[in-house]
């Protein structure tokens, strides 16, 4: 009986562990709805070259030191452009290319959050990727092999278009004058006419001319890709253009898509986070084959004990299993 009740009680505290450590991520990611800009860490979309790294190698070494450069940036300056290992004396396979940049009207401490962010999620999303890109709602990070530094870019990487408005005479005319501000910004723009609200944004590395070039062509693909819709994004390689109805957007409408990624970036932290405590519950179970012990119940038989303890982690992970799919659907 008492084997019975130690193992009960034994069961509990690795389930509770598990969920205890699974719940932590997810609480630290749920956005807060009380203003937009703490919205900044929202996925929006991520692009994935296929060719890939091999681990271990000078460009993995780069791509770190990339990466460690634009969280330390991140915290002085809302853009940052980086060239690492395209000196004469690197070869030439180990070079990288990268930026990152924050929406102009976040404060500094939300950038470098946002910033880190993406840091922590680039090699979940794009794993061992040789160039990779993740936008969010307020900041965006991209790194190749190859020098795209400044170089014009208005291919589209990313749309997004709500339901059309239908025989709104107004609505046209205050969202055309809305995008008639936004194709001319200087670099970063905000607009209000009316019931419609919208911004656009280019990347730090283009020159005033590239970044009207790729505002205007933005800004058409509004237009002509998304027509009367009430809401529309379109997102080019250097620069980005928004607009929306005012009230339009609702947290839990609009991120149901958008937000997979995020929440399949969850469950990968989760997961990870469960195997850490599992190897700390795999070093229980070692030490009690050491010792004789098992936990805080002694016995003479050795075998029952590596038995009882591999049965109670196997049963912890099948219910973590099943309590983290219900937790993120």
């Amino acid at each position: 009986m008492s084997i019975t009740l130690q193992l009960d009680s034994t069961t509990h505290r690795i389930i509770l562990a598990l969920k205890l450590s699974y719940l932590l991520f997810l609480f630290s990611s749920i956005p807060n709805a009380k203003g937009y800009t703490t919205r900044a860490h929202v996925f929006i979309y991520a692009g994935c070259s296929q060719e890939k790294y091999q681990p271990q190698t000078p460009f993995e070494a780069n791509l770190n030191s990339f990466l460690s450069s634009v969280s330390s940036s991140s915290s002085d300056t809302s853009y940052n452009s980086f060239a690492i290992g395209n000196g004469t004396s690197s070869p030439s396979e180990g070079s990288i290319y990268g930026l990152y940049q924050c929406r102009s009207d976040l404060r500094p401490i939300d950038c470098s959050k946002c910033v880190q962010s993406c840091v922590n999620q680039i090699g979940l999303v794009c794993p061992l990727a040789l160039g990779a890109s993740l936008q969010l709602e307020g900041c965006y990070i991209r790194y190749e092999h190859v020098d795209f530094l400044g170089k014009p870019d208005t291919s589209l990487w990313y749309k997004k278009c709500s339901k059309a408005v239908t025989n709104d005479v107004e609505f046209l005319r205050r969202r055309d004058d809305v995008l008639a501000d936004l194709q001319a910004a200087n670099g970063f723009g905000v607009s209000t006419s009316g019931f419609v609200e919208g911004f656009a944004l280019c990347l730090g590395d283009l020159t005033v001319a590239d970044c009207s070039s790729c505002l205007q062509e933005a800004v058409g693909k509004l237009r002509s890709v998304c027509g009367a819709a009430a809401s529309a994004d379109v997102f080019l390689a250097q620069c980005y253009a928004r607009y929306w109805e005012a009230g339009y957007y609702d947290e839990a409408e609009s991120s149901n898509d958008d937000d997979q990624v995020g929440k399949s970036v969850a469950i990968i932290v989760g997961v990870l986070a469960g195997l850490a405590i599992l190897v700390v519950l795999l070093s229980i179970c070692r030490r009690a084959m050491e010792s004789g012990c098992y936990l805080l119940y002694c016995s003479s038989e050795r075998a029952i004990k590596i038995v009882q303890c591999f049965n109670e982690l196997i049963y912890g992970v099948q219910s973590f299993s099943l309590e983290s799919t219900n937790w993120v659907t």
